[in-house]
């Protein structure tokens, strides 16, 4: 990694990536004549939440209470460029076109107003729905089979990993998934890039691997292993109170889940320890695919742009005006 050791995260927005750095956020989106647009904000935070985010296990919700927030309005601006282009071709073109063109898109309104919607609810309905109905099915099914607590919860982890590789596999076969998977992958390329030192060039970034022991896909698989490990420690009577217990302790598994993460990241240049982070990455042959150079070069540009910012607003000049 280079010298100033700075650790950048980011996501894939529609046909872009965001890149989040020290001092601002950038995300880079091409349009469809081809041009690169960005989008530059200021990273701004209260005290009290930077606060917040140096204590353990209150860290990892903070921040993805803050990242979920701040990326929907990285994914909000990459779908009104997009709609924009897609309002130009329609008004140019005519009826007998349009069923052909419609066709060649891979993203259409409803998609695109889907992901819009998932990108904003998925950290709160999302890790709900995906916490509470595996749950209630393991209940239901073998709820009283035996009293082993760990045993439910290890049949309840399984049942969720199913739900989630199901899912994933359905949804990345269809276009608008696999593009957005693409663009996750040229987002970890570059990141794995920078962090080895390399030139950030499309060829020599598409040398990289596109799975990140960082990513957000890793946390899920944690809050699924340390989710069976924190429930068993509280005994329910019934379904309800077992639903609640879910609730409440949600935040813990979930800061657990961020600790556990930080330390795989922290140790997966130790070959025997290297280990703990594959569970995540496995995870990621699904949640990421292999990019063009196109999409690399988006991410490229994203990332160094962000760089050129971050630097800008660090030199005593400050970044005056240029941030919009």
């Amino acid at each position: 990694m280079p010298q100033d050791k700075s650790v950048y995260g980011g996501q894939a927005v529609i046909e872009g990536v965001m890149f989040a750095g020290k001092h601002v956020n950038v995300t880079a989106v091409r349009r469809k004549n081809n041009d690169i647009v960005y989008y530059e904000v200021p990273k701004t935070s209260k005290n009290w939440v930077q606060a917040l985010k140096k204590i353990p296990l209150v860290r990892g919700v903070v921040g993805l209470v803050e990242s979920s927030s701040k990326g929907s309005q990285h994914l909000n601006f990459s779908f009104e460029n997009y709609a924009e282009d897609e309002s130009g071709e329609e008004n140019s073109k005519d009826k007998a076109a349009a069923p052909k063109e419609e066709e060649k898109s891979p993203w259409n309104l409803t998609m695109i107003l889907g992901v819009a919607v998932m990108g904003v609810l998925s950290f709160i309905v999302g890790k709900l729905v995906f916490t509470l109905v595996p749950a209630t099915l393991e209940q239901l099914l073998f709820g009283n089979s035996f009293n082993n607590i760990f045993l439910h919860n290890l049949i309840e982890g399984v049942i969720k990993i199913v739900f989630l590789l199901s899912y994933l596999y359905f949804i990345s076969l269809t276009p608008l998934v696999k593009r957005l998977f693409q663009y996750h992958g040229a987002e970890h390329k570059v990141i794995s890039a920078y962090e080895a030192g390399s030139e950030l060039t499309v060829s020599k970034v598409q040398k990289f691997t596109r799975l990140h022991y960082r990513c957000g896909s890793s946390f899920i698989v944690f809050s699924v292993i340390v989710g069976v490990f924190v429930y068993s420690f509280f005994h329910w009577d019934s379904l309800w109170e077992r639903i609640y217990l879910r609730i409440l302790w949600l935040p813990l598994v979930l800061g657990l889940s961020y600790e556990a993460l930080r330390l795989t990241n922290a140790v997966r240049e130790i070959p025997v320890l290297r280990f703990l982070g594959y569970p995540g990455l496995w995870l990621q042959k699904l949640t990421t695919k292999e990019p063009t150079d196109e999409q690399v070069e988006v991410s490229i540009a994203s990332f160094n742009r962000m760089r050129e910012l971050d630097q800008q607003i660090s030199n005593p000049q400050g970044l005056k005006s240029q941030v919009g």
